[in-house]
């Protein structure tokens, strides 16, 4: 068992930020709250570029062949960059499930054009009204992975009905759907299928969370290291530097379970030490509810003390703060909040009734 980075990973995920800090700017963020799309303007086309769009299509599709252990800090950045465009939901929850458990013709049809960009995938969260999913960027779609019915689709944007909703996150472009379903559509009726909707959809926000977080953090000690109040700095407060180091703390908890979350999608399995012995073998469900559980917490941490230690200044729309605020409560939210996934634990190790 080992689900350390090796130095490739680490490598692809700094390129991943240098773009990401040429591209995505504050300034481009805040762009995309006007932009029709919520697009950045050039970013989708220089990842696809990079490779970062088809990272796990496999290498015969014209894809890296990697795996979700080699996408975790690319989804940290992706969080630390508050980025609007729907990349972890095209790469890290679309792309596997067609990848895992779409036929033959699908995965011909699909993944090629997944890698190269050509094609826009994204994927609903089943949350709430089953019959009308909530999906990030459905409007710009191409092909949009959904539980239905206890069955897992791919439905194309021509069956596609979409009515656009409002976020709190104006950057997060969301809308309701409504989908047109057959047997074409149809991947699997297997539950698991919809049960890896979840996990990967869970895992993909929880990493993400733990970027926002460390933004967060980050421009909390900027702030309070120049802020001055009576002649020296307001981050010298004892009462602010426990907020502080709380949160520091409550990151460096969540981000390995994000780590172990990552090692168990691809393995199928629990790390040894994450569950009980008997549980091991469960599947990836467990460990994922824990590192989204912990994800969201550190993640509404950061929001409180990170509005908290910046005072009036942090609840305006023209300083930057907000935009990490406002996609760390999106995100704690999305897929399942920490209460859900708690839920969602307890029922895997038999502690409670479904």
């Amino acid at each position: 068992m080992n689900f350390a980075l090796d130095e490739d990973s680490v490598l692809f995920a700094e390129t991943f930020r240098e773009i990401l800090e040429r591209f995505c700017t504050p300034d481009a963020v805040r762009a995309s709250w006007d932009d029709a799309s919520g697009a950045v303007n050039g970013l989708w086309e220089k990842l696809a570029d990079t490779g970062v769009l088809g990272l796990v299509v496999p290498q015969d599709y014209g894809g890296l062949g990697l795996g979700q252990l080699d996408q975790v800090l690319m989804l940290e950045e992706l969080g630390r960059t508050a980025c609007p465009e729907p990349i972890a939901e095209h790469s890290a929850v679309a792309v596997p499930l067609l990848r895992d458990r779409a036929s033959t013709a699908v995965q011909e049809e699909w993944l090629s054009r997944a890698a190269d960009g050509s094609a826009l995938l994204t994927a609903g969260s089943p949350a709430g009204n089953p019959s009308q999913p909530l999906v990030l960027a459905a409007e710009r779609a191409d092909l949009v992975v959904l539980a239905i019915d206890n069955a897992l689709h791919v439905v194309p944007a021509a069956a596609l009905s979409t009515v656009a909703q409002v976020s709190v996150d104006g950057s997060r472009r969301l809308a309701r759907v409504e989908a047109t379903t057959s047997s074409e559509t149809l991947v699997s009726k297997d539950p698991l299928a919809v049960v890896a909707l979840w996990d990967h959809g869970a895992w993909a926000a929880a990493a993400q969370a733990i970027g926002v977080a460390q933004q967060l953090l980050d421009l909390t000690v900027a702030y309070v290291s120049e802020r001055e109040q009576f002649g020296q700095p307001v981050g010298v407060n004892q009462a602010v530097k426990h907020h502080c180091s709380n949160l520091a703390i409550a990151i460096e908890f969540a981000r390995p379970m994000v780590h172990a979350a990552a090692w168990s999608l691809t393995t199928g399995r629990a790390p040894e030490g994450t569950v009980p012995p008997e549980a091991i073998d469960s599947g990836p469900s467990v460990v994922v509810s824990m590192a989204k559980a912990l994800a969201s917490d550190a993640v509404d941490l950061a929001c409180r003390s990170a509005l908290q230690c910046h005072g009036a200044i942090g609840y305006t729309i023209e300083h930057d703060l907000q935009l990490w605020l406002k996609r760390g409560w999106a995100l704690s939210a999305s897929w399942g909040d920490a209460r859900h996934h708690r839920r969602r634990v307890a029922n895997g190790l038999g502690l409670v009734q479904a």
